[in-house]
């Protein structure tokens, strides 16, 4: 997920030379999956695989798979893939190796989506996905046609960006600010179609609500030392600015960009910070200390590996076809209402 411009494009070059599909995405039906894997009459197993397993909102959705998995009586291998989309589809050959009854996955980068599908079709092995999604036919979820998309459990990217809109626009109005003193930081990696999603949902919302602030977009790679030396170079570039909203994909660009202006000698009150994900968000409430992180909406991970699971189950135990999309609920909490959520702040 974080590979340079020039090596994703080769490497997504590749994959589809290997597979001799075009760049574009058709409508090609042979290469959907929910007729991959067939309904199970014996024991089941499945294999989760996830990016930046050690992420807490990834350690959550292993958790609720894993306690979903007990409750349904079967078996769950979780994998941790880092970064590493290599590693994913040698990951997912070892699970059909093993004999996994089926495949859900959240991939370090969208480009590997074609190989993902081609290898668990030729293996017969029922491929989900959860958070982000992929392509059956090409390496950019963003060009692909809906009936190529891998059917996903998570969040809707645009609802949640509403969500986290309404809420800076809130805090915004709250404050008094004018927007000839204002810019916004909208700060996402600009290749996952999911961040896309949301960071185009939080600046409809917040427009709708409060007109003529100016936002600049802020290429990331989605991590919070990423984010914070990105939005640092934006601030210094726009000294002048008085005051700065900041949202983003997750809770670590959000992060990233309170803790730049933090450095920046810019004061908690003149920056209003909305996260996504609250697990980030949470650590700057668990003081009393002034903070620019002003709210957070709260994704429960526990929900979406729980729903993954079932949703999977449902497949392979009843023949039950896979919806598109599959969401979980979304909590917007802050310095207040964080522990009653239910927020892991570790």
């Amino acid at each position: 997920m974080f590979r340079s411009t020039s090596s994703r494009a080769a490497a997504a070059a590749g994959l589809l030379l290997a597979l001799g599909l075009t760049t574009a995405c058709s409508s090609g039906k042979e290469a959907t999956t929910d007729d991959q894997g067939g309904k199970v009459e014996g024991a089941i197993s499945l294999t989760y695989l996830q990016k930046q397993g050690d992420q807490e909102y990834f350690i959550g959705e292993a958790a609720g798979a894993k306690a979903k998995a007990k409750e349904l009586g079967i078996g769950l291998k979780v994998v941790n893939l880092g970064n590493d989309a290599n590693k994913t589809v040698s990951e997912v050959q070892s699970a059909i190796a093993q004999k996994s009854s089926g495949v859900i996955i959240v991939v370090p980068d969208p480009a590997v989506g074609p190989q993902v599908v081609q290898t668990t079709k030729e293996g017969k092995v029922a491929l989900l996905t959860s958070d982000d999604q992929i392509c059956s036919t090409g390496p950019d979820p963003a060009k692909c046609g809906k009936d190529d998309l891998v059917p996903r459990i998570g969040f809707s990217g645009s609802q949640m960006g509403g969500e986290v809109g309404k809420r800076a626009a809130a805090e915004y109005k709250k404050a008094g600010w004018k927007a000839a003193d204002t810019r916004i930081i909208s700060a996402w990696k600009q290749d996952v179609t999911v961040c896309g999603d949301r960071v185009a949902g939080a600046k409809k919302a917040f427009q709708a609500a409060v007109p003529g602030v100016k936002t600049i977009n802020v290429p990331t790679d989605n991590t919070p030392t990423g984010a914070q030396d990105k939005i640092a170079a934006t601030i210094t570039a726009n000294s002048k600015v008085k005051n700065w909203v900041v949202w983003g994909c997750n809770d670590e660009n959000v992060m990233g960009g309170v803790t730049a202006l933090a450095n920046a000698d810019i004061s908690p009150d003149n920056v209003i910070g909305v996260g996504l994900g609250a697990y980030l968000a949470c650590k700057e409430w668990q003081s009393d200390k002034p903070t620019g992180m002003k709210a957070a909406l709260f994704i429960n991970g526990k929900d979406v590996g729980a729903l993954a699971v079932q949703t999977m189950y449902d497949k392979l135990k009843k023949d039950k076809k896979f919806p598109a999309e599959a969401f979980a609920p979304t909590t917007m909490v802050d310095h207040t209402s964080w522990k009653g959520a239910g927020v892991t702040c570790s």
